[in-house]
């Protein structure tokens, strides 16, 4: 299939605005692998150094076998990186089966959004990604590895250890999933209960019980949010095994993927003859094959964010024009929770990522001939994984949708386009997800109301303080703030608004997470307020239109041009719950239309 004009027209855009930093990229990695297995050049008291733990030292010393080190996120405080603890033991088996030597080379941080959302704690959020990275890189500085399997899931986790993987881009990688949670309370029925809890209908009793409910066992959170969004984007850019990302953890199926993905990388170290380091895999046309994915599945507008972050690690520039693009040119092909009522389990049983995958090769909207880690091509991806007694075998996917209130073809979606727009205007460049946004709503002008923070949003609704036809501006929310914090404990608010008839949006220069839905939201609004961006001009009253057809979002008030933005005042964010510790981090971070990055 010829690729679509669209496709090709954004892909060769963006290698033309990167040839540059790609090219210095290319001669880094390339310059770091010329002298073949980095350990080898390592002195001998370096080497017993290394080894000095291992059962099989004797082998690292003597041998060539390959040296896999593992940078694992692992702790029991995530759902999702729980399964992880038995990890090490059954890798090192595989390992060892497969004529290797494992390490566990590192752990790197990994916070719970579910956890500290509304909290102080979700101000440290976004950045926990770059001290992810940096905690790669400490991991792989040893310089003893030749492959690396990464073990991460959720929303800034995976992007970091991407960020880590690129940096270390002449080290084959492979990312190892662990799958998510059997389902639980729908999360239709977890929502309503939110929603009757912030008006007084129900108690803390029933809402624990539906959260609890909901959240009920090792996995991911089984809602198409970023850590889901985050398996997708690994499996469209070919750093998982074909099928691998939505079996459920601790299953024989799951530990068969996993010693699969243990065995691949012993097989492209620069030991073989396949060696595959992962900046060749991390191309344009991966970063591209994974935005097509965020647009087919309507996924997380967190990767909006994150995926500029990870492609400027391998010398890869992406802007929102890019994403704007390719949604215009993608079908969305699932409803998944918000999006719609299934949850994962529910696309994985209807024909999952193999199913898409298929069906935009088809379409041409995919680059085929990529490179992943099984290898040339991302036509492996159409199969299935099936257990054959305790190895993995890879079969034909579904050629059609097994249910299509989940699930539908390219040439029949739910929807023309991805419904991620691109707005700009006098308020600046942001973006707006309208997948589950209903069409009259795609267009909101109104009064302005404008807070500095969620918790005063919500006090003003306690007060009964919405009556009206409103914007809620929540400013001074951006990277350089307050870290980004994502304001998605005020979903229940706004729906709530909006179920009474009125007609709200929210326009804000901080972020919505993947669990955002049907209230249209205008974020990363960028220059933030808190540099002087326009944000910090407006006012209570001021007349805002935001529109999604056109891409525009403006303030219509005749002298917003003429007035002085409102200083920031950053004390409210500067101290406790470890927030001083990243004030340097605050103060260098990137533009969010960017990636809001601070170490790449």
């Amino acid at each position: 299939m010829t690729l679509h004009a669209t496709i090709d027209r954004v892909t060769d855009r963006i290698r033309e605005r990167s040839q540059d930093s790609r090219s210095h990229y290319l001669k880094k990695i390339a310059k770091a692998a010329e002298d073949g297995p980095r350990r080898a050049h390592l002195s001998c008291g370096n080497q017993a150094h290394a080894y000095a733990a291992m059962d099989d030292k004797e082998d690292m010393a003597t041998t060539r076998k390959p040296n896999i080190g593992i940078v694992t996120a692992y702790n029991d405080m995530l759902s999702a990186h729980q399964p992880y603890e038995r990890y090490p033991d059954l890798i090192r088996r595989a390992g060892h089966a497969a004529g290797a030597t494992v390490q566990v080379a590192g752990g790197v941080p990994a916070m719970c959004d579910g956890v500290t959302q509304g909290r102080a704690g979700m101000e440290l959020s976004l950045f926990s990604r770059d001290v992810i990275a940096l905690a790669a890189g400490v991991a792989l500085s040893h310089d003893c590895f030749d492959a690396a399997l990464y073990l991460g899931v959720c929303d800034k986790i995976v992007p970091g250890l991407v960020i880590g993987a690129a940096t270390f881009g002449h080290i084959p990688a492979v990312f190892l999933p662990a799958g998510p949670m059997p389902s639980g309370l729908p999360n239709d029925e977890k929502s309503r209960i939110r929603q009757k809890f912030a008006t007084g209908e129900v108690g803390r009793d029933a809402l624990m019980a539906a959260e609890m409910a909901s959240y009920h066992s090792p996995g991911t959170c089984t809602f198409y949010g970023t850590a889901n969004s985050n398996q997708m984007l690994m499996e469209f850019m070919g750093l998982h095994l074909p099928g691998s990302s939505f079996v459920n953890p601790n299953t024989p199926l799951r530990d068969a993927l996993t010693v699969a993905g243990v065995e691949r990388a012993a097989t492209i170290t620069r030991l073989g003859n396949d060696y595959l380091p992962a900046g060749e895999v991390l191309d344009e046309r991966a970063f591209v094959n994974g935005m097509v994915g965020l647009m087919a599945t309507g996924g997380s507008t967190n990767l909006v964010m994150h995926l500029p972050a990870m492609a400027r690690a391998a010398g890869v520039l992406l802007d929102i024009e890019d994403f704007h693009d390719i949604s215009e040119a993608v079908p969305l092909m699932a409803r998944v929770y918000p999006n719609g009522l299934a949850d994962v389990n529910h696309f994985h049983a209807a024909g999952g990522i193999g199913y898409m995958i298929g069906q935009l090769l088809d379409a041409g909207l995919l680059h085929p001939d990529v490179k992943t880690i099984n290898g040339t091509g991302l036509d492996g991806y159409t199969a299935e994984p099936k257990l054959d007694g305790t190895r993995v075998r890879w079969e034909a996917g579904a050629k059609e949708s097994l249910n299509d209130k989940i699930l539908r073809p390219a040439h029949d979606p739910f929807a023309a386009t991805g419904g991620l727009k691109q707005l700009e205007g006098n308020l600046g460049r942001g973006v707006i997800k309208v997948s589950a946004v209903a069409e009259e709503r795609h267009v909101i002008e109104a009064k302005a109301r404008v807070f500095s923070d969620q918790e005063q949003v919500k006090a003003a609704f306690k007060a009964g303080e919405f009556t009206e036809d409103t914007i809620v501006v929540v400013r001074f929310q951006g990277p350089r703030a307050n870290g980004m914090p994502e304001l998605h404990s005020l979903t229940p608010t706004l729906a709530v608004l909006q179920d009474r008839g009125f007609r709200v949006a929210l326009v804000t220069d901080g972020r919505m997470s993947g669990a955002s839905g049907k209230v249209p939201a205008a974020i990363h609004i960028s220059p933030e307020a808190s540099v002087g961006g326009p944000l910090a001009r407006v006012r209570d009253g001021d007349l805002i239109r935001m529109d999604a057809t056109m891409g525009t979002i403006d303030c219509l008030a005749e002298d917003f041009e003429d007035r002085r933005p409102v200083a920031f005042d950053p004390a409210p964010s500067s101290e406790g719950m470890g927030r001083e510790m990243f004030a340097a981090f605050r103060a260098v971070a990137g533009p969010a239309t960017e990636g809001a990055g601070v170490v790449v």
